[in-house]
């Protein structure tokens, strides 16, 4: 009973037993996602016969719109009526997912399936984004969000390298996605029996903040005009342009080898590359943005991506192709969890899971943005002009974040907590 009075501390290590929870539960979302990689583009061509690029694209359109639309529900959510409820929820939402594509007769339902899965990825990673940020406070948030970031894309490029002799030895369909129900099973138990509420650090972070600190969060984020804060607007659309090429990698990449003559098992060598480089550099470069700065790292990150998008476009072969992907997936390293840390840095403690939730929502609207633009400028130009042009518009995104962003980390002496 006294123990459960005790207030609350911030920090890695006093709250590492909860930390590495939503870690596993961020694995969990991202082996949902993951495990489309490689074989949704492939499903559409070989299974329900679709030969347009956009239409191929379809299933991103509906997965990034509800999720980007999710993603802002969910900050007012997690802020209205606790993280945890809203966790649970969003794996509720992943549940139908693997049965649907399980039972689809045609290329609709998959779509629709993937509009459910924007749901459960809206909910289940926001929630473990900001519930980390919670726990271990301003200090150490690059770090936190680093390894949050890693755990769910780490596990996505596994999951995407697993699912090609899953898919060979039990079926397209039936070996990616009877695994796909398990882990959301998985997801929605350890999530309902063993993670716990992580408001209460909120307020303990607003305690321990500086007088100066209070004062810059004042304002807070609230307002769906990002134009209205200059740091905000760059970092927004730096994370629409970075969720824009990723559509590059999810869904045209696989398409392109595939009319190469690549099998099922290297092109998910490919995907998976690219999604473990990004899942696994996180937890440095997020460690880094605390140290060095976010700035430096967003605007670097978006212009190593948009050159490795050049040379996937321009090169030939597995190694060449590998190399690119893994190249990008350390830009995109670079940017992702320095993106959210950043929006954290400037977001008041207790309108946190709002302010995320808004930047998440512009960011995410590049899934369905991209599938529309890359879509068509493959089906009018072909793919490869399709993968140059979102490279150079990355390239830009990131000059465009050199011009607007000002260094946001907060400064704070830092020490192991």
């Amino acid at each position: 009973m006294i123990a459960s009075l005790k207030q609350p501390a911030l920090g890695l290590r006093a709250n590492l037993p909860q930390f590495a929870l939503l870690m596993l539960v961020n694995a969990f979302v991202g082996s949902m996602v993951g495990l489309e990689r490689a074989v949704l583009p492939v499903l559409a061509v070989q299974d329900f016969h679709v030969a347009a690029a956009t239409a191929v694209l379809g299933f991103i359109v509906s997965f990034g719109l509800i999720k980007a639309l999710t993603n802002l529900a969910a900050g007012g959510l997690a802020d209205a009526l606790g993280r945890k409820r809203v966790l649970v929820v969003g794996w509720l939402f992943a549940l139908p997912v693997p049965l649907i594509i399980l039972a689809a007769p045609s290329w609709g339902w998959v779509i629709a399936a993937n509009a459910f899965l924007g749901v459960n990825q809206g909910l289940c990673w926001s929630l473990t984004v900001n519930m980390k940020a919670d726990l271990v406070g301003p200090q150490r948030r690059g770090l936190a969000l680093g390894l949050n970031e890693t755990a769910g894309y780490a596990s996505a490029g596994v999951a995407a390298l697993v699912s090609a002799p899953l898919a060979a030895a039990f079926g397209l369909r039936q070996g990616p996605f009877g695994l796909a129900a398990i882990v959301a099973v998985a997801g929605l138990v350890v999530s309902l029996l063993l993670v716990h509420e992580t408001r209460p650090h909120v307020a303990v972070e607003y305690q321990e903040a500086s007088p100066q600190r209070l004062q810059r969060l004042s304002g807070g984020i609230g307002s769906l005009r990002t134009w209205l804060d200059r740091d905000l607007l760059a970092c927004s659309q730096a994370g629409l342009v970075n969720n824009l090429n990723d559509v590059v990698a999810w869904g045209l990449l696989p398409l392109m080898l595939l009319s190469r003559g690549l099998r099922l098992g290297q092109i998910a060598v490919v995907s998976g590359g690219y999604a473990l480089s990004w899942g696994l550099l996180q937890t440095g470069t997020g460690a880094l943005s605390d140290r060095w700065g976010r700035r430096g790292l967003i605007v670097g990150g978006m212009l190593v991506q948009g050159l490795a998008l050049a040379a996937i476009s321009q090169v030939s072969g597995l190694g060449p192709w590998l190399f690119a992907a893994v190249v990008m997936g350390a830009g995109t390293a670079m940017v992702y969890p320095t993106l959210l840390a950043a929006v954290g840095d400037i977001a008041a403690p207790e309108k946190r899971a709002s302010g995320v939730g808004i930047y998440r929502l512009w960011r995410d609207l590049g899934y369905p943005l991209g599938a529309v633009v890359a879509g068509l400028l493959a089906d009018l130009a072909g793919i490869p002009v399709s993968i140059l042009a979102i490279g150079v518009l990355t390239a830009a995104s990131g000059l465009v974040a050199a011009g607007l962003l000002r260094e946001t980390r907060p400064e704070y002496k830092l020490v192991p907590r």
